[in-house]
């Protein structure tokens, strides 16, 4: 399957929603989808976003036509599984009805009460998360944390036949801007041998992710084929899986993480479409010469040649003191989502090549995706070399791990030239005691 561009990424075209025209996030080419209550109150509902706006999909549902209107009204309630679980064609409809809503100003005044300011609007978790497995593509980040466990073999040779993962929590995933409370657990014993420390994490992490959500699913026991795995993928946000070190150290072997990854997800609210990111896809990266070819099942040429997204992520970090001073979070990385060894694609054929039955809303996250250049760090973990080496931020205070007050920010986009710009939003969070 190849997601074609079509006229909703025509560069040229404008909306009648002036705040689109030429927003970094929210052009009129990009309408992620949300759930959100408007500022007057009432139930959650499907919304677009539009600009500085939100599209309030039960109230334009009349004004669509066929599978369109059939969409909105899947969209109608507090969560969107029921939507993702039609598929692509389904969603598809709905992008191109509301994209000639908003760019046909004929129907403009009906359409204006249903446009409400982003500001004031709460949002939520866009779908229910029945399941929640978090991968390890970041190569490069796979590496340089293998060289801190285990110096001696940091890759183990698993890792370029299988695409690793572990099955995450989804019950403590929660939405940007909500806080994170500090985890407390077993920490490494400084000595073989010596009884393990007890007590809140002091080495707290974040994780630059990216997440992958499934939309139609599969009967358990039926395999989905690598050249229909697109066909289950939903769109994209951002992830940050935070991860507390100190925990994760002495409980990750034999079966890997446990407490230190359980605590807390954090996820940004905007589920941005696979036909949204059609202009963006570019080839998988090649593997470097004398890696091993994906088996069979893992493999094919199309995805191999359009399967990696185009994205750029973004990571910044806010201390209380900054924020009380007034002064501008500090950029401490950016990446590449191709840092991804395996494509989405190959993590969905592999997590289901098992039987394994794939629902609506569930989410795979990519695992950290460090650049593999400096700057392109995508963990504190790695900047600071374990924490031997601190970051010094530009007004002085320095820091190897998050501390309570910090406030971590991620934001990503993608643009290409020829093709408007578009964003995949924002995933904030501050770490609280």
């Amino acid at each position: 399957m190849t997601i074609e561009t079509d006229f909703t990424h025509d560069p040229d075209a404008k909306s009648w929603v002036e705040s689109a025209n030429g927003h970094p996030s929210f052009p009129v080419q990009n309408l992620p989808l949300c759930v959100f209550s408007p500022p007057s109150g009432g139930e959650p509902r499907g919304g677009i976003a539009i600009g500085d706006m939100i599209l309030d999909l039960v109230d334009i549902a009349d004004m669509l036509e066929l599978d369109a209107a059939t969409a909105a009204q899947l969209a109608s309630g507090p969560k969107l599984n029921d939507l993702l679980q039609r598929g692509p064609d389904m969603m598809r409809a709905l992008r191109h009805g509301v994209f000639e809503l908003l760019t046909d100003d004929t129907d403009k005044k009906t359409i204006e009460p249903a446009l409400h300011k982003a500001d004031d609007c709460h949002l939520y978790v866009p779908v229910t998360i029945g399941d929640y497995t978090d991968f390890y593509t970041g190569i490069h980040h796979a590496e340089n944390i293998g060289s801190l466990f285990r110096p001696d073999n940091p890759l183990l040779p698993n890792y370029k036949y299988v695409p690793i993962g572990y099955h995450g929590r989804s019950s403590s995933i929660r939405l940007s801007g909500k806080d994170v409370h500090r985890p407390s657990g077993q920490k490494k014993p400084a000595q073989d041998g010596a009884q393990p420390d007890f007590g809140p994490s002091e080495r707290l992490d974040y994780e630059m992710e990216m997440g992958i959500w499934i939309g139609q699913g599969n009967g358990l026991g039926q395999p989905i084929p690598i050249h229909k795995a697109e066909e289950h993928i939903a769109g994209i946000s951002i992830l940050n899986d935070w991860s507390a070190r100190d925990i994760q150290a002495w409980e990750y072997q034999p079966l890997g993480p446990f407490l230190a990854k359980n605590f807390h997800s954090t996820i940004s609210p905007w589920i941005v479409t696979m036909d949204a990111l059609a202009p963006f896809r570019t080839a998988q990266p090649a593997r470097p010469d004398g890696d091993p070819a994906p088996l069979e099942y893992l493999m094919d040429d199309n995805d191999q040649q359009n399967g990696a997204f185009g994205v750029t992520m973004d990571v910044y970090i806010s201390t209380a003191k900054m924020r009380e001073d007034g002064d501008e979070p500090h950029q401490l990385s950016t990446g590449p989502m191709t840092s991804m060894y395996w494509t989405a694609a190959q993590l969905v054929a592999h997590h289901s090549v098992g039987g394994c039955n794939m629902q609506p809303g569930d989410l795979l996250g990519t695992g950290t995706l460090t650049s593999g250049e400096e700057g392109g760090e995508g963990s504190l973990i790695e900047l600071t070399e374990g924490g031997k080496k601190p970051i010094t931020l530009p007004n002085g205070e320095t820091r190897t791990f998050l501390e309570n007050g910090d406030e971590i920010i991620m934001t990503a986009y993608a643009e290409k030239a020829g093709y408007a710009r578009i964003g995949i939003g924002e995933c904030r969070a501050v770490i609280t005691g």
